[in-house]
């Protein structure tokens, strides 16, 4: 099998001939290749050419055109400040007030900021991996662009004072998704992950998620299915067992479960979703080969009479991490 038809057969629950391994490895790819993390996602061709030398490196089975968590912000009108070394932040927002929205439109991904770039990153790796290895894109989630549009704290004040002007930004946000991802698709992408750390149960109560979420996920991932995505690929970091339950019923195919998720509970809360995760990502930097040797081990046991899993950390693994740890997890599936 290749990579994309192991991943397949996991999410399929079919039987593959390994378990498949993503190392979800963003600016690790840099570092690996000695290039300036402040360069890499501000490129699009220097970005595809580092993810080629990861995935030589280390032989796993997807490749991420994956910048930072800034660009869709960055593309509708916030400032970003750059390092030379770590990834972007945010410095000023789109917008200051929620009574701005009106004069934001979605921003067209083959020109606004740094969306063209990352759309020719995806044309460049599904050229080079074609439909062996899958070719992730990512986009945020609802919550999570919201919250990056006008910042956390005005963001959660206006969702509990002004719930109607919060549906308002949310929708926006849904519509910008859309776009971005479709484009994605387009480009050769054969999913975007979504990626939501705002809408974790550390940051938002769980009841947020099924009142202000749950439906605008549900849209974005129809949109992109109807696209042509292979797959809908959920990434929400952190303690999520009060939410999995809803993730069905989003459309999700892949769920990550972060590290302090229990993988027993998750397995009965989602008994036809593939599970990819849940190593701790700092153990990549921190923890010994042998050990992420005997954690991949251990998951892989716990998942082996059931199928649809994934191994994977629980979210990205760091620049910094050791490359022989990550390669100590891509060797366990062997």
């Amino acid at each position: 099998m290749n990579s994309i038809e192991r991943i397949n057969a996991a999410v399929s629950f079919e039987t593959p001939d390994r378990v498949p391994v993503i190392a979800q490895i963003f600016g690790h790819a840099a570092v690996l290749t000695g290039v300036a993390l402040g360069e890499y996602v501000r490129d699009g061709e220097l970005l595809a050419r580092c993810q080629i030398k990861a995935l030589e490196h280390y032989g796993y089975d997807a490749v991420f055109a994956v910048m930072d968590v800034n660009v869709e912000t960055e593309a509708v009108g916030s400032a970003l400040e750059y390092r030379v070394d770590n990834y972007p932040f945010v410095k000023s927002y789109a917008l200051s007030e929620i009574t701005d929205l009106d004069s934001l439109s979605v921003p067209d991904p083959y020109d606004a900021g740094r969306m063209p770039e990352l759309l020719k990153a995806v044309t460049i790796l599904r050229r080079e991996v074609g439909d062996e290895v899958l070719v992730v894109g990512c986009v945020l989630g609802p919550i999570t662009l919201a919250t990056q549009l006008l910042g956390i704290k005005k963001a959660l004040y206006l969702a509990i004072d002004k719930p109607e002007s919060f549906d308002r930004l949310l929708d926006f946000s849904t519509d910008v998704i859309i776009r971005f991802g479709t484009a994605q698709i387009e480009a050769g992408a054969h999913l975007p992950i979504v990626f939501d750390p705002s809408a974790s149960p550390a940051v938002i109560p769980h009841q947020f998620f099924r009142e202000f979420e749950l439906t605008r996920l549900t849209r974005v991932f129809a949109s992109f299915k109807k696209a042509g995505a292979k797959a809908n690929w959920l990434h929400i970091a952190g303690p999520t067992d009060p939410i999995l339950p809803y993730y069905p019923q989003a459309g999700v195919d892949i769920a990550n479960i972060d590290y302090n998720a229990d993988p027993l509970a998750a397995q009965q809360v989602l008994p036809k979703t593939c599970i990819d995760g849940n190593i701790k990502p700092l153990s990549f930097v921190e923890a010994t080969p042998e050990e992420i040797a005997s954690e991949s081990a251990r998951l892989l046991n716990l998942f082996a009479d059931r199928g649809g899993y994934i191994l994977s950390s629980g979210c990205e693994i760091p620049p910094e991490s050791k490359p022989e740890s990550i390669a100590a997890m891509v060797s366990a599936t062997r």
